[in-house]
Parts: structure tokens; sequence; C-alpha cells
């Protein structure tokens, strides 16, 4: 875990995941713990991701598209993807909290059947102190020695064990998956391995949508409910991780690279590479070979 000094926070440590999963059902990006000082503000911002925060001391306020909400010592409020937020330490007593960030195309279908959602996204009234043990797992796993892939994986169990805590502290409020949700999560799966067979080639929405025998526009609809994306924004994270990937194993060249990747014009996919990582293909290559060979 690196230890940060900022001047807005009396402590400040974060843990990365150092490959989070592309296109996965659920994967940690990064998770920390920070003391703010008095007043700190956090906002206003939007993320494209989930960002859960429980309260470990302490109290502040937490601004969700307009409604707010004054929080303390174990509670949990929830940032969701494309809301409007933000959130301010105390002014007498600034909180000290830990936090967890994910995404994934299952992330907010979860969230919701464990009672967390953009109308609800905060936990109070319970003690949410049981759910610490769960983030110092998930922070550890994050630091620990194993491979890339190994170390997402444990990242991601012992986040679905917090979610699982937070339904346990709530009840009330969560609630099974009905039939109709269950048989559109299978139709958005069906589609993102249709995608994923189909990555080299050149496909449409339309072409997608008449293979499985959808309409277009229900399986887009449905396809951003479950992912947060649309099915080309989620078959782009799939070619970009492909690239990724064959430019730090293999030898291919630039042309074929973007062949593989679905790209037929091989500037066009150095362009849209770039842009993804700010690299050009041949620059990220020799990045990896540097920091292989360092």
């Amino acid at each position: 875990m690196e230890t940060y000094t900022l001047s807005d926070h009396y402590f400040f440590k974060v843990s990365d995941n150092r490959e989070p999963a592309e296109a996965s059902e659920l994967t940690v990006l990064f998770s920390g713990v920070g003391s703010p000082v008095i007043g700190q503000r956090t906002g206003p911002g939007i993320h494209d991701y989930v960002l859960v925060h429980t309260i470990i001391s302490g109290q502040g306020m937490f601004n969700c598209d307009g409604a707010q909400h004054a929080l303390a010592a174990g509670d949990t409020f929830v940032i969701f993807p494309g809301q409007l937020f933000l959130y301010e330490a105390d002014r007498i007593e600034p909180w000290t909290y830990k936090w967890v960030a994910f995404r994934g195309y299952a992330a907010l279908q979860l969230m919701s059947e464990v009672g967390l959602t953009p109308e609800h996204p905060v936990l109070t009234g319970v003690n949410g102190n049981s759910a610490l043990i769960f983030y110092d797992r998930l922070q550890g796993a994050l630091v620990g020695e194993a491979s890339a892939a190994v170390t997402d994986m444990e990242a991601s169990g012992w986040l679905r064990l917090l979610l699982g805590e937070f339904a346990r502290l709530q009840p009330h409020r969560t609630r099974p998956a009905p039939h109709s949700s269950a048989a559109a999560k299978r139709q958005v799966d069906q589609a993102a391995r249709w995608l994923q067979t189909h990555i080299a080639e050149p496909v449409s929405i339309q072409e997608l949508a008449h293979s499985l025998g959808y309409h277009r526009t229900h399986l887009s609809k449905l396809f951003r409910r479950f992912t947060g994306l649309s099915p080309m924004q989620y078959l782009q994270q799939l070619r970009m991780k492909r690239a990724t990937d064959l430019l730090a194993a293999t030898d291919l060249t630039i042309e074929q690279v973007a062949s593989s990747c679905g790209y037929a014009d091989p500037l066009y996919f150095s362009r849209h590479f770039r842009s993804n990582s700010g690299l050009s293909p041949t620059a990220y290559r020799q990045k990896i070979a540097d920091e292989l060979g360092s």
C-alpha cells in the first residue's frame, strides 16, 4: 500500500490493482484508507466506476445528485457511475474512512441486489464496522506477491464478501434478482460472449442483435444497464486489452496486431490505441520491453 503526503489529509494510503481484468463481471480498481483534514471537500465530480466509502470514525456530509446525507462512523456511502457527487469532512470532527473502487458488467446489478442503488446510495443506522475486515483483506490481496491474475481474482472475491456484509446489515432492503432480471442478465452475458468471440471481426450492433435474435434498442439498453457501457464500448475495451497483450507478448507487426483486434486500418488502430493508453503501439511495446529488461 502506497502512503502519500497530501496537504488536505492527515494520512492517505491506497493500493492499486496492477492489472484489473477488462470486461469482467466484477474487478477491483483500487482500495485505500484516508483521514481528511477539517472541512476537506472532494468534488463536485463524476466517476465512471463504483466507489464505496465506509466511515471508521468522525463524521461528514455526502451530497449526491442534489440529495444531502449527514453521515458518521459505521455508515457507508456509494458513488455510482455518472452521478454528480460532493463529500466534505466535518469541521469539528472530520471523518476517517476506507474505500474501494470497482467496475464490471455485473457491478450495478450486484449493488442493487444488496440494497444500494443510485436512488438509495447510503447505508446508515447500523454498525458497519463489521465490514472493515473485508476492506483489510481486500487491500492485503492487492499488495500481495501473487500474480496479477490471482491478485485480481482474490481482490474480487473479498469485494463480493464485503457486498455480502452490506446485504446482511440491511436485510429489509435486499432483494433477490427477479426472474426477469436473471433473464436479462443472461441476455447480456450471451451478448458479451458473442462480442468476445467476434473480437477480430468488423461487427456492428445491428449484427450482434440480429445474431442473438434481439431488438437492437432493447439489447443496447440492457447491456448498458448491467455494464455501464454500450456494446460497442465494451467491444473496444476487449480489443484494447487484446492489443496490449499482443504487443507485450508477441513479435507481430503493428498491422498484424491491428488486424487481430478487428481494425482494418493500422493508422486508425494506432490513433485509437494512443487515445486509450496515452502511448503509440510502438512506444507501449518498447515500454514493456524496457520494464522486463530492468
